[in-house]
């Protein structure tokens, strides 16, 4: 899995972007398929402070974008982090049903 971290209009600080990736890492106990993930941090408002991470996530056929704000960079992460492990669960729930419901073809041998 590609992770990217583009911070916009500042630099964002190693232990952040460590968290950042030791988050993003544990998307793979839930979809061992995920190719790419951006994870965007960037201010909404200078005035007020508050920031902003976006993570998108691309897997096979889905691309999943999640999108949060709030006033330090840890707790928007973190509750981005939760919303696309939601999303995740909810994709590999749906495949495993697919996959059950599919009917399997007799073969028959004369």
């Amino acid at each position: 899995m590609n992770i990217r971290i583009t911070s916009r209009k500042f630099k964002a600080k190693d232990s952040l972007k460590d968290l950042i990736k030791g988050e993003v890492k544990s998307f793979e106990r839930f979809n061992d398929k995920i190719m790419d993930c951006n994870v965007v941090l960037s201010f909404t408002h200078n005035k007020d402070s508050i920031k902003t991470a976006e993570i998108i996530t691309k897997l096979p056929g889905h691309t999943i974008t999640v999108s949060v704000s709030s006033d330090e960079f840890e707790k928007s992460i973190l509750m981005a982090v939760d919303k696309i492990v939601k999303q995740l669960v909810k994709v590999k729930t749906k495949r495993i049903v697919r996959k059950k419901a599919e009917p399997k073809v007799a073969v028959d041998e004369d």
